[in-house]
């Protein structure tokens, strides 16, 4: 198999441990799939772009990414200026998109992803926002053009979520879920159960790294309910937009709220549902107290779990403990091998 040209848009904290676990993997990925690759180009919101047709060097690219400097230098290519342009001209089989989500109109990354699609490329996503708001244009996209849209690391990082359905469970129609799909949210509030404040805990998750400097779209339950719009979209076969979904955050638990609670042998959880009602699929993020028979009662810290209900299985859970960048970008790994190396 020839090398694999690979893009990146996007190279922030999952972008560069995607980086990180291909160059860990490469003589893996070589002896197991007779798969080799090189990276043609990056674009990054705030570290400059570099293009390379012949391979830019991704150690290098890391290394600079780390130090906060400029890729420019590696590029043997002028800088493109808007991200599609970056797409147009990088020269890439696969496009790992990995830009900032956008609630509300999925863009610049559907733009992006489009792009790659009609330029033949297949693109590998994280993204939430282009799953939401283009999911059926861009599969059928990539269905005529013969390329893979694929996005298992949108929700609950590297969990196979999607590809469960997906490749698993043929004929298995869901019905419902519930979960808890935002590690923010679910930090903050154990973190509350151990005695801290609202804005200490906030504090807590942003100096961890799981929390932005405007932490409102976790608080608010809108990455919650962009997560609870991708799930039914794809896996209901019933598009909706997070606006659709019925939201309410956690801006109003206070450590009164906690601990009563606890004083009643419950636990405060931000709880992610949807469920068919006829030819309707009614959504909802909003904390609710939960008990110890609860099965998302010890689900803590950044953890998450999602059970599904479907016409032909009992309960599905499936839980993912602890997760980080790297369980992120195993999800986009997998995404790649499964759209150019495994039958």
């Amino acid at each position: 198999m020839p090398s694999v040209r690979l893009a990146f848009m996007g190279f922030g904290n999952v972008g560069r441990a995607l980086g990180g676990l291909l160059l860990e993997k490469q003589d893996e990925l070589r002896q197991r799939y007779d798969l080799s690759w090189h990276v043609s180009g990056i674009a990054t919101g705030s570290h400059g772009s570099a293009i390379d047709p012949s391979g830019l060097d991704l150690r290098r690219a890391l290394e600079l990414a780390a130090q906060g400097e400029s890729l420019n230098r590696l590029a043997s290519a002028p800088q493109t200026q808007t991200g599609v342009a970056f797409v147009r001209t990088c020269g890439a089989d696969v496009l790992f998109e990995n830009t900032p989500v956008d609630y509300e109109a999925g863009q610049p990354a559907t733009a992006h992803i489009q792009a790659a699609l009609e330029a033949g490329m297949h693109v590998v996503t994280a993204n939430k926002g282009p799953v939401v708001h283009a999911y059926r244009p861009l599969t059928d996209l990539a269905r005529q053009r013969g390329r893979r849209f694929l996005f298992e690391s949108a929700v609950m990082d590297g969990a196979p979520i999607f590809s469960l359905w997906r490749e698993t469970l043929p004929g298995c129609r869901l019905n419902s879920f519930r979960g808890i799909l935002n590690s923010t949210t679910n930090m903050i509030l154990t973190s509350m159960e151990a005695g801290m404040g609202f804005d200490d805990a906030v504090r807590h998750c942003q100096s961890i790294g799981i929390a932005e400097t405007d932490p409102s779209g976790d608080i608010l339950g809108w990455d919650a309910a962009v997560k609870v719009a991708a799930l039914v979209t794809v896996l209901m076969d019933h598009p909706i937009k997070p606006d659709q979904v019925d939201r309410r955050g956690i801006e109003d638990l206070t450590s009164e709220k906690i601990e009563q609670a606890r004083g009643d042998g419950k636990r405060w959880r931000l709880i992610c549902a949807a469920a068919r009602e006829g030819q309707r699929v009614l959504a909802s993020v909003r904390p609710e107290q939960v008990g110890p028979q609860d099965a998302l009662f010890n689900v803590a810290g950044t953890s998450s779990s999602i059970t599904f209900y479907s016409d032909t299985l009992g309960p599905l859970t499936i839980t993912e403990e602890n997760p980080g960048p790297r369980t992120t970008a195993y999800g986009l790994l997998a995404d790649f091998l499964n759209a150019v190396a495994v039958e």
